[in-house]
Order: C-alpha cells, then sequence, then structure tokens
C-alpha cells in the first residue's frame, strides 16, 4: 500500500489532474462539465477523477444524472507541512546569502568587513520570524 504523501504527490503529477484541481477550487461541478476543456474520452477523466478521488483530493457524489466533484483541500495539508521542512531551509540559506552579500557589497564600499557582519547580525536579531501561511480549514 502506497502512503498518503506519494499517493497525493503522484496524483498531483499529471497536468490534467491538476487542471481539474483548479476548476473545482472555484466549487462543485459535474463530471461532465469537468471533462468539457479537454481533449479527451470520457473514460480518460473518470480514471483521472478516480486517481484524485484515490488520494483523497476529491469527493464525487451521486445526485440523480448529476455526478458532482468537490475539492477535498484538506488533503493538502500533508504536503503543505512536509514542504514546510524545505521552506524553512531554502529561508535560512537565503538570508546567509543576503547576510554574504552584504558583506561583499561593503567590502565594495570600502568599509571593514567585519563591521558590516556585525550589522547584519543586528538587523537578523530584530528580524521576526517568518509566519506560516495557512488558509482557511475546510
Amino acid at each position: 500500500m502506497q502512503d498518503h504523501l506519494s499517493a497525493t504527490f503522484s496524483a498531483l503529477a499529471d497536468p490534467t489532474r491538476r487542471a481539474i484541481l483548479a476548476r473545482l477550487a472555484l466549487g462543485e461541478t459535474s463530471v461532465s462539465d469537468l471533462a468539457k476543456p479537454f481533449d479527451i474520452s470520457g473514460p480518460a477523466i473518470s480514471r483521472h477523477l478516480k486517481v484524485l478521488e484515490q488520494a483523497g483530493l476529491i469527493t464525487r457524489g451521486r445526485e440523480a444524472q448529476w455526478r458532482p466533484c468537490k475539492l477535498d483541500a484538506r488533503a493538502l495539508r500533508p504536503v503543505d507541512d512536509w514542504l514546510e521542512r524545505y521552506r524553512k531551509l531554502w529561508e535560512e540559506r537565503f538570508d546567509r546569502l543576503d547576510d554574504y552579500l552584504r558583506e561583499l557589497q561593503a567590502q565594495g564600499d570600502g568599509e571593514n568587513p567585519k563591521d558590516a557582519k556585525d550589522r547584519n547580525k543586528d538587523r537578523n536579531k530584530n528580524r521576526k520570524p517568518k509566519e506560516k501561511k495557512r488558509g482557511r480549514k475546510t
């Protein structure tokens, strides 16, 4: 059995499925409406929807002849949590690069590199930690 995170990434790997999710982010819609923009068969759309449903990204219902699909964005939370670790890593690396570039600029301006480094430390000390952006819970 594939873990949930792998199933989610696998579902998101296909551009057609990402386009379907983008459409469903606007609201619930029918399978036939989802299929309209794509030049693929009905069974192919059904297979895409099955993959999305198995990953927990969508839910499908049935109301008489109408078969509504709905985005379940809660399934993206584990992806966001997983990516957050790497987001922090890159922010720290960019902060270090920013400090290094300021030091180089100070050297080019004739300033003592140690003074520039101390100033960068003071600037970083007063910097508020970046808050994680979260959307509404659904």
